[in-house]
């Protein structure tokens, strides 16, 4: 769409001046051109799919949009795909509390109803959250204005994509809101408008005037025409010569190995151009991190902070990695050697993007795959920090004239994939079509149909896949999920927990199998958790022969597949995956459950945490099918949240008292609340650990 350059300050907006004022104070006077063309058909109420490159204000539009409507006493709901997108965008809206509008967040806890948060104007929540909402059918929900659906082009995406767009679809079909869908720069926006019935703002402007290219040898050269020589070749020259120019860099890698590899590989390169202050800054941070987390994975990423550098990936701890982020944005980490995830996650942009890999492994698909030309597209969209650089510089590296050559033609001059509805796939429609039927939203064969048209899967395939919808209903009634009454289907109780835990039917199904067999262990248990599609489970690899091994040691409440059948290997991954919870329930030291199951801290933290959600959905289920396993999946659901043995559970539930300080008291004899009550403070201080700020905490908690 085109767009006039004329300047458009954000005073003329006809918005409340209190808002304007707030957005001034941020150092943002004028509107970017997609600004100025999308604000107009916002502020008015209709659609809006704003289709624009990274950093050219979408955020922004759709900020002045709700801030306006609360002050005018409409509700509004902004998703995201990801928890640390919804924390950004979360902590973008708080100082506008300064003129009275109330923020809510919320990202977790998706069996529960969210009553609390209709006292919010503005409710952001992850994708995840806003469907289990809508399950739980809080009334405020009714009350909604206006959705902004952020990077809507995830709709592509078979993980999130499902529910972001059965969310908007029940919307569309709730109520009349007003929906404002924020994407990256598509092939297709087109087909997404008129699925949402908006108006289209695309555009290829941007803050920052982006360069790309590729480097080959020492020389690099750009789309425009231009081309240089570096004094280096290869990744270390890139680095060289942005840091020479007092830029920083973002290094995309393909695997998390890669990334700290590289990172220290460039840490002389980094190190050799920090000043003194800087310097001193970064053994800060870097101390400041290591005292709060520490752990393999922190020493060494502690090492390269010291360095100006740092790597940057998804087995980091959300700390871990906010430390990085934070040192990067302050401009004392010169350099994140990153994988792909950090491109969909929160704002970093830097002077220079490097992409080193184009390949990466899919487990889907059993090997290397070339990376899409939309996901290099949104690493390259980071270059560029508008404030400070009058241009970005996006890099590929080719290792022969053959690929560069490729590189040319089948990235930096070719179009950007369309996206394409992954509703289709089997797991989202079972899950998706039972809360239909458990929520009484859709319940008959009409309503359903009406429902799947709202859909961008049906937008795009033309007609309604009837005979997939019978396929899936059938799945559920022959289940005990749904059962027929009449014209219209009615979930069982089974469904209706099912749904509301926010459950894959297939989870709930093995779940209900664990629990109507034989009593089994606390690793029997973990196992069947491990078993359901709802976790993700740890790759097998060359090394885990002792898999195998612990096998002859459990026993299992679920079939053992026999090594000749194709489902053994996926089962020994669910078996490693419940060792991985075994030996943190067990209390196994952080750093030798990382080099054990070659996992970071984040790894951990996500599967201590699903597994903490399936053990509590499990145990809704043992209400159902089996009573007597309700205390027992209760203490084990206790002990992997906290991490400990069965006899610390009274200890841990202290504030401030996690595992390493519990067992530290259980071993000088402090095994009760009432021992702890009898203690003397400075007796509880001397224990390693401990101290006296620690004692008084929990003197102050016993009484």
């Amino acid at each position: 769409m085109a767009f006039i350059l004329s300047i458009m300050m954000i005073d003329e907006l006809p918005v409340d001046e209190r808002i304007t004022a707030i957005i001034k104070e941020r150092g943002i006077t004028h509107l970017y051109p997609p600004q100025k063309d999308a604000l107009p058909h916002v502020l008015s109420g209709k659609n809006v799919v704003m289709s624009v490159p990274t950093a050219a204000g979408k955020s922004l539009v759709a900020y002045i949009a709700i801030l306006q409507a609360a002050l005018e006493h409409k509700k509004s709901m902004y998703i995201v795909p990801l928890r640390a997108l919804a924390q950004e965008k979360y902590e973008d809206l708080l100082p506008f509390r300064d003129i009275g509008i109330t923020v809510g967040i919320s990202t977790g806890d998706l069996d529960k109803r969210g009553d609390y948060l209709g006292k919010y104007d503005i409710v952001v929540c992850t994708s995840e959250k806003a469907d289990s909402l809508l399950r739980h059918g809080s009334d405020w929900l009714h009350d909604v204005s206006i959705v902004v659906a952020d990077e809507i082009h995830l709709v592509n995406d078979a993980s999130r994509g499902p529910t972001m767009e059965v969310n908007l679809a029940r919307f569309m079909l709730m109520q009349q809101v007003q929906v404002i869908a924020l994407s990256a720069t598509i092939q297709n926006a087109e087909e997404v408008a008129h699925w949402l019935d908006a108006e289209l703002i695309q555009s290829t402007w941007r803050p920052v005037p982006l360069k790309e290219g590729v480097l080959f040898g020492r020389k690099l050269s750009f789309l425009d025409g231009t081309s240089r020589e570096l004094q280096n070749s290869r990744l270390e020259g890139l680095l060289e010569d942005v840091l020479d120019d007092g830029g920083q860099a973002l290094v995309f890698v393909n695997t998390r190995r890669a990334s700290q590899a590289a990172a220290e590989q460039l840490e002389e390169i980094t190190a050799s151009r920090l000043d003194p202050g800087e310097r001193e800054q970064l053994h800060e941070l870097s101390e400041r991190m290591v005292h709060d987390e520490t752990n393999i994975v922190s020493r060494k990423l502690s090492r390269c902070i010291e360095r100006g550098i740092a790597f940057h990936h998804a087995g980091l701890s959300t700390l871990q990695r906010r430390s990085v982020e934070t040192g990067f944005k302050q401009g004392l980490i010169k350099c994140i050697v990153a994988t792909p995830t950090l491109a969909a996650g929160v704002n970093t942009p830097a002077r220079m993007v490097i992409i080193k890999n184009l390949w990466r492994y899919s487990g889907g698909e059993g090997g290397m795959r070339p990376i899409p030309v939309m996901e290099i597209k949104q690493m390259m969209g980071r270059a560029g920090r508008p404030g400070y650089d009058s241009e970005g510089e996006a890099i590929l590296i080719a290792k022969n004239e053959m690929e560069r050559e490729r590189l040319w033609n089948d990235y930096l001059l070719a179009d950007v994939e369309p996206v394409y509805s992954k509703l289709a796939s089997e797991p989202a429609l079972r899950m998706h079509l039972l809360a239909l039927v458990a929520t009484e939203f859709a319940s008959s064969w009409e309503e359903i149909i009406d429902f799947m048209k709202k859909t961008f899967y049906v937008h795009q395939l033309g007609v309604v896949p009837e005979e997939r919808l019978w396929e899936m209903l059938d799945f559920l009634e022959r289940n005990e999920f749904i059962e027929a009454h009449g014209e219209r289907w009615k979930a069982t109780r089974f469904g209706r927990k099912t749904a509301a835990l926010y459950l894959d039917p297939l989870s709930a199904l093995t779940m209900r199998r664990a629990l109507e067999g034989k009593k089994g262990t606390a690793f029997s248990y973990l196992h069947a958790i491990c078993a359901t599609p709802d976790m993700r489970c740890l790759y097998l690899q060359r090394r885990d022969g002792w898999v195998e091994e612990k096998l002859a040691e459990e026993t299992f409440v679920l079939d053992v597949p026999p090594p000749y059948d194709p489902a053994y290997e996926w089962f020994l991954s669910e078996v490693k995956t419940a060792c991985l919870l075994e030996d943190w329930i067990q209390e196994r030291k952080e750093d030798d459950i990382i080099t054990k199951y070659h996992a970071g801290p984040g790894d951990i933290h996500a599967k201590v945490e699903t597994a903490e959600w399936l053990l509590h959905a499990m145990r809704e289920l043992a209400r159902l099918f089996n009573f007597e396993m309700v205390p027992f999946l209760s203490k084990l659901g206790m002990r992997v949240a906290y991490g400990c043995r069965e006899e610390l559970l009274t200890l841990v539930t202290l504030r401030g008292i996690g595992r390493v300080r519990a067992r530290t008291l259980y071993r000088a004899g402090f095994k009760t609340i009432s021992m702890l009550r009898k203690a003397r403070a400075e007796t509880l201080a001397s224990l390693p650990g401990i101290g006296m700020t620690v004692a008084r905490k929990i003197k102050e908690q016993v009484g």
